[in-house]
């Protein structure tokens, strides 16, 4: 038994393959692609703002990251859009700016199918498909009354139901539709949840291509947050804040009047290659993907454990995959859900897994500028961090005037900070305890 196993952390794979990212599709509140994200983040932009999409008074939050004159169209078939909601959208569109960013030949660009040893690893929280149409139907369900005559909808319910509404519902549908779009016919997974499930899905993608079940593959997460379905479970979970007031600075992480986090709808999915396939071809590599760890704090959720233990597990855990050294770390992508006990319990995680190296990592987080992508969130801090490594700059977390003291760390505020991390830590917390830690390095 090697020591790593002793102390219950996963050894790295002996395969010898290493895994590069590639290529970033990003599409926030801040805008489209790598470039026009990774710009707005250092200039401190802020795509927060009133929910517009639709009224959203009944609500106790009614602030959101909406993604303005996004065209579904220009990446999707017109039978696709009669057939999959906004969040498939989303996942569809960054699939395909993921691939023109890593330069890979496809289907949509004149090239041929993936095949069969390209994989497909996506995040997301999607639970319903496009409820529109079946609002619609149903209201000839409705007596005189306003009750339901659900024995007629039992008689009749094949007229009533859209034929393809439970298709269309199904949570691994942008699996199917990325897979089908550009021939991806290796292994693919879908994981259900919220900023857990996009890190997860990078992770689980990393180990694949190391074990060689894949050279490449599209990881990461979508949601469709800012949707009404979406903000109604949000809305009562008591996670979001309730100061729609203060607009663009209601969302403030670590800060000692922080009330809660804010949702954005976007997706970042990461093209990740085994390195030496990635060479021979020519390809920019923005970071390597060493270490994936994960963890949970099993107690009754939406809290989540006063010190982070399932936090503190994941980062250790991923560290040793990546074999790196907590003073070597010179960037923590935060989780940053703005929480009272959320971003306390981020901190002490830190504090536990580092030692004495937490006061000396520089934070930060980005949600406050795009919005929490739930399902994607995750994925957003991966994409963050392999950005921050290839640029050589951190961004600063906005709004963050004074720190909470127990949240105290290196944090970045104010601007972006210029620097030369040589590694990067992309973390991810789920609401019902899970916790997901990435490595990422700058290339060798």
């Amino acid at each position: 038994m090697t020591t790593s196993q002793r102390n219950g952390q996963a050894p790295q794979s002996d395969s010898g393959r290493q895994v590069v990212v590639s290529g970033i599709g990003l599409l926030t509140a801040l805008g489209e692609g790598p470039d026009a994200n990774w710009k707005a983040l250092v200039a401190g932009e802020c795509g927060i703002g009133p929910i517009t999409a639709y009224d959203p008074s009944p609500l106790q939050t009614r602030l959101g990251g909406e993604m303005a004159g996004f065209d579904a169209a220009r990446f999707a078939t017109k039978r696709q859009l009669r057939t999959i909601n906004r969040g498939d959208r989303l996942a569809l569109a960054a699939a395909r700016l993921a691939l023109d960013d890593a330069g890979l030949a496809h289907k949509q660009a004149g090239g041929d199918e993936l095949g069969h040893r390209a994989g497909l690893y996506l995040g997301g929280n999607k639970s319903l498909g496009r409820m529109e149409q079946l609002i619609d139907e149903l209201k000839v369900i409705r007596r005189p009354d306003g009750t339901a005559d659900l024995a007629h909808l039992a008689r009749h319910g094949d007229a009533i139901m859209p034929p393809l509404f439970f298709v269309e519902g199904l949570p691994a549908g942008a699996v199917f539709n990325i897979s089908q779009t550009y021939g991806i016919r290796g292994s693919s997974t879908f994981f259900a949840g919220y900023a857990d499930a996009g890190a997860n899905a990078v992770g689980r993608a990393m180990r694949a291509v190391r074990r060689g079940d894949a050279d490449v593959v599209i990881a990461g997460g979508y949601d469709d947050a800012t949707s009404w379905w979406s903000m109604t479970l949000l809305d009562r979970l008591g996670v979001l804040t309730t100061r729609n007031d203060l607009g663009q600075a209601a969302y403030r992480p670590f800060d000692r009047d922080r009330s809660g986090g804010v949702p954005g709808e976007g997706a970042a999915l990461l093209v990740l290659e085994e390195k030496q396939s990635a060479l021979r071809r020519g390809a920019r590599i923005y970071a390597e993907l060493t270490g994936y760890g994960a963890g949970h704090d099993a107690r009754t959720p939406p809290a989540s454990d006063p010190e982070g233990r399932g936090l503190a597990r994941a980062v250790r855990r991923s560290l040793a995959d990546a074999r790196v050294a907590p003073d070597d770390l010179g960037y923590i992508a935060a989780d940053g859900a703005g929480t009272r006990l959320g971003d306390r319990g981020e901190a002490a995680a830190l504090r536990t897994a580092l030692g004495t190296a937490a006061g000396s990592v520089p934070v930060s987080a980005v949600k406050p500028q795009t919005g929490h992508l739930v399902g994607g969130g995750g994925a957003l801090n991966a994409a963050v961090s392999a950005l921050a490594l290839h640029h050589g700059v951190v961004p600063a977390t906005l709004n963050l005037d004074r720190t909470d003291p127990k949240c105290a760390l290196d944090h970045v505020r104010g601007s972006a900070r210029e620097s030369r991390p040589r590694h990067a830590l992309a973390l991810a917390r789920g609401i019902e305890g899970q916790a997901v830690a990435l490595t990422l390095s700058r290339p060798s």
